[in-house]
């Protein structure tokens, strides 16, 4: 009577901590024929399969959390040991409370998992014991909610003589949604409803429309190809606006309230004298005339074909009416450069620099200079020189930014790192980040690309979320193709796994 209490009792507790868990998720029920050895654990032989015992087991199964199950079995059976077969053949019956941590794969229609637990076994003509299993186990999907399921287990028990192995085989059918709507999540980082194998941007939410990456000015182009990510525009223009609607993006538009042409980087062209005629097919720029004479007043002097107020023996250009400060050639800007001569036609300039002005006073003209607002040395192109120690701290960050092994996530450890780069970059304007991968030889090649072009766009996204210009960052691959040392050596190979960072003028 006491035994039967005792089940009793641990049947009651393993039902009550099922039903207690929340009511809204999944319940399923198992059915297993078991192969019960209890000879091999206790001086028998694990390949005496002729001594394994035959019982049956049916379950009630219930989700506690993402990949984490409860399981209650209540098993039934015959048994006996090794040292007295014909004296210790007995029925059992056992109740478990057992926890299944499962490894789901998206798509897979195999899942394995491994076991523990607590059970109770009352021997009908022995002795009460509590065992405690462990094990592994596979679910086939064969169905949308039913799996075929293979399961081992050692039972350690807490009585002389009573160690077994478990063999079950059967199946398993989930009243709600199965294993598929439980314990097989598919992964997503950033919880924006888009599964991280199918998210182009797994770190940052955004719609699934967009493949998961952000839109922040919400005109349907995602901000890593929006080449204005903070303003709303078109499609057509990259994701930038046309505020003058003159068929150039605001970007790329000098003069983006007025309307203008493409040859004058978006604004109105020029018409010095106001004749309305447009300086670009004046001939006449700086004296008003009409339109049917190509802006040049009616009349012509006899000694100033152009009457442009330069005598022809004078005037290098007597068919082309200019300005007598550019010898009678026509000058747009004004800056007494020819245009046929100003390398910068449209900005006024020096002769000295062929026309253009040099804006940050660096010796280097506009039209040469990367880096035309900030003054800078002829070696670095017009652009200010990257200090030593920010020079220092990027040859660094090629070894010292970490990935989790044979993966593309990042270390916390790195995150330290990202954020000095993040700061050089702001010291910086003038320059744009190129950030490249590279893998060892060890692997397939076209694994090693795909992995050096992940790793690349961590470090690309990480730095996006610290508020870097995406404009000012482009990230690529190089696989195994670019080894710095010797893949037949360890510390070789361990070299050629890494991440460069390059700082280039933007101009």
């Amino acid at each position: 009577m006491r035994k039967l209490i005792l089940l009793v009792g641990f049947c009651f507790i393993g039902a009550t901590a099922a039903w207690s868990q929340d009511p809204g998720l999944e319940h399923g029920l198992s059915f297993k024929k078991l192969f019960m050895d209890y000879q091999s654990q206790n001086g028998g032989e694990i390949t005496n399969f002729q001594q394994y015992t035959h019982g049956w087991e049916i379950g009630y199964t219930k989700p506690l959390q993402d990949k984490l199950n409860l399981v209650v079995p209540l098993k039934v059976g015959v048994v006996q040991q090794a040292d007295n077969i014909e004296q210790l053949r007995k029925a059992i019956v056992g109740l478990d409370a057992q926890v299944q941590y499962y490894f789901p794969k998206p798509n897979s229609i195999i899942t394995p998992y491994i076991m523990g637990g607590l059970g109770a076994v009352m021997e009908f003509e022995g002795d009460f014991n509590v065992q405690a299993p462990v094990g592994l186990g596979l679910h086939f999907k064969v169905a949308d909610k039913t799996y075929v399921n293979y399961q081992s287990e050692f039972r350690l028990a807490l009585a002389d003589d009573r160690n077994n192995l478990h063999h079950a085989i059967g199946f398993t059918h989930y009243l709600g949604g199965g294993l598929t709507d439980t314990t097989m999540q598919v992964m997503d980082t950033d919880l924006d409803g888009t599964p991280d194998d199918k998210d182009k941007c797994p770190q940052l939410a955004g719609p699934m429309e967009l493949m998961g990456c952000p839109d922040s000015d919400g005109d349907g182009l995602a901000d890593r190809e929006d080449d204005c990510p903070e303003v709303a525009g078109l499609i057509a223009f990259g994701g930038c606006p046309d505020t003058d609607g003159d068929g150039i993006a605001d970007n790329a538009d000098d003069c983006p309230n007025e309307a203008g042409t493409r040859a004058n980087n978006g604004c109105p062209d020029l018409d010095t004298d106001g004749d309305g005629v447009p300086n670009s097919v004046d001939n006449c720029p700086n004296m008003a005339g009409t339109a049917a004479n190509n802006g040049c007043p009616e009349t012509r002097s006899a000694n100033d074909r152009d009457n442009d107020g330069v005598p022809d023996n004078e005037d290098l250009c007597p068919d082309n009416a200019g300005a007598a400060t550019a010898q009678g050639c026509p000058d747009a800007d004004g800056d007494g450069v020819k245009d046929f001569e100003d390398k910068c036609p449209y900005k006024p300039g020096l002769q000295v620099y062929g026309g253009c002005p040099d804006t940050d006073g660096d010796g280097i003209d506009d039209g040469r200079d990367k880096c035309p607002n900030s003054a800078g040395p002829v070696s670095t192109g017009g652009c200010p020189e990257i200090k030593k120690e920010d020079r220092n701290t990027l040859d660094v960050a090629m070894r010292a930014v970490e990935f989790d092994t044979g993966k593309a996530s990042l270390k916390s450890s790195s995150y330290s790192v990202l954020d000095q780069i993040a700061r050089i970059l702001s010291r910086y304007p003038d320059y744009n980040l190129v950030i490249s991968g590279h893998t060892d030889n060890t692997g397939k090649a076209s694994s090693n690309q795909s992995l050096s072009e992940r790793r690349a766009r961590a470090c690309y996204e990480y730095l996006s979320s610290q508020g870097i210009d995406i404009n000012r960052m482009t990230y690529v691959g190089y696989g195994e193709t670019r080894p710095i040392s010797d893949n037949n050596t360890l510390s070789g190979r361990s070299l050629n796994r890494r991440v460069e960072f390059s700082m280039v003028p933007r101009g």
